[in-house]
């Protein structure tokens, strides 16, 4: 009786037979895939791998997005403000540290709603609401394809350092929040403002963190009086 013969992937001259994983994929290895595939083929298609457009290039798909979502945790800062949210690990400036979700849009303005157009405000899912204001803050926004506020780091956030952004960065006006600003920074504003309220300075420090339609404002009410 003839010794038995190992299966094989493909038929034909030099086969080789299927052997049980010497190594499993962690998720971490996971998160790295796209960074692999364009270290080694570049940033085109590699063949048979199919298009890499649907992979963007950006760090949001590493640390905080999509392929790799934790990186955060809810904690209780000091200073009395209540809830927050605490990073679980280090981000580097122009990474995504949070992915903004929208839970529902809601009619008007409220205590819970976020600004998310010219005329729009909606609620904000996830851990996203309880990240703290901070005139000096770690963070800044982006709108994702969603409509969302996406988080991301405008300086080196450190493992355990509280999340933090203005909110002014995606609201022209506040309207319902407590007097005082709690959030201890050596430029806090004393109160916790909207965009129409950031002097000049402000504005052009958070220039390309800021919600788009913020801007829009601006432009229409310096045409208005001209």
């Amino acid at each position: 009786m003839s010794a038995p013969v190992a299966l094989s992937l493909v038929s034909g001259p030099a086969v080789h037979p299927l052997t049980p994983p010497t190594h499993f994929i962690s998720p971490g290895e996971l998160s790295e895939f796209p960074n692999r595939l364009i270290d080694a083929f570049g940033p085109g298609s590699p063949k048979g791998l199919g298009s890499l457009s649907a992979v963007p290039l950006r760090s949001n798909n590493l640390r905080g997005g999509p392929l790799d979502p934790v990186g955060y945790e809810l904690c209780t800062p000091e200073g009395g403000k209540g809830g927050g949210v605490r990073a679980t690990r280090g981000f580097q400036v122009g990474e995504t540290v949070m992915v903004g979700v929208l839970e529902c849009e809601v009619a008007s303005n409220d205590s819970h709603a976020t600004q998310v157009s010219r005329t729009r405000w909606a609620r904000h899912g996830g851990l996203g609401p309880k990240a703290n204001h901070s005139c000096s803050p770690n963070c800044g926004v982006e709108l994702n394809d969603t409509g969302a506020c996406n988080f991301v780091a405008r300086r080196s956030i450190s493992k355990g350092e509280e999340i933090t952004f203005d909110y002014a960065m995606r609201n022209y006006s506040i309207e319902h929040f407590p007097d005082g600003c709690l959030c201890g920074a050596d430029i806090c504003r004393g109160s916790v403002t909207g965009w129409k309220d950031l002097p000049a300075e402000r504005k052009a420090a958070y220039e390309g963190l800021v919600a788009p339609y913020l801007l829009e404002i601006d432009r229409e009410l310096a045409r208005s009086v001209i």
